[in-house]
């Protein structure tokens, strides 16, 4: 599974990174692809803060997180003896995603975001990139196992 989830978190940065290089070539001029209506376009942004531009400008902040919290995931995934292969792969999406957004902020000092989701005139969704997707996805998978007392395997029921 180590390998698996390298080229998971591989796979994630990179496909994160070209996103973002093609959307800051494409979309910084402030035009805006409409993809799917008006549901779904592709918008430049820069953020400065976290998830719904909460906690603006605290990049060091930010940078010091994201590294702690990338130590605290690789100590459970190498230190838990029986972690399962899906909790395995949560935290390779975790780790991928944040990865993908440390780089912006280290490099730029900033996010790209340029996914746009609106729900006609009722709500327009704050503006992400693949990395955010990536956290969120991770996130989500890794309470699902928690909740159902998956994360962890019986020994000997699972092999890693």
């Amino acid at each position: 599974m180590n390998i698996a989830a390298s080229g998971i978190i591989i796979f994630s940065v990179v496909f994160d990174q070209l996103t973002k290089l093609w959307a800051a070539d494409v979309l910084k001029n402030g035009s805006s692809i409409k993809i799917l209506g008006n549901f779904l376009r592709f918008t430049y942004a820069e953020n400065k803060g976290a998830a719904f531009s909460i906690l603006q400008n605290q990049r060091i902040f930010f940078l010091i997180i994201t590294i702690l919290m990338l130590i605290f995931l690789g100590y459970i995934y190498f230190k838990t003896k029986n972690i399962s292969n899906l909790s395995k792969l949560s935290i390779a999406m975790i780790s991928g995603g944040a990865i993908g957004n440390f780089i912006d902020r280290l490099r730029l000092g900033y996010v790209v975001d340029f996914i746009d989701v609106r729900f006609g005139s009722f709500y327009n969704f704050p503006v992400f990139n693949i990395a955010d997707s990536f956290v969120v996805c991770g996130t989500f998978l890794m309470i699902i196992l928690i909740l159902f007392n998956k994360f962890e395997t019986s020994e000997g029921n699972e092999r890693i």
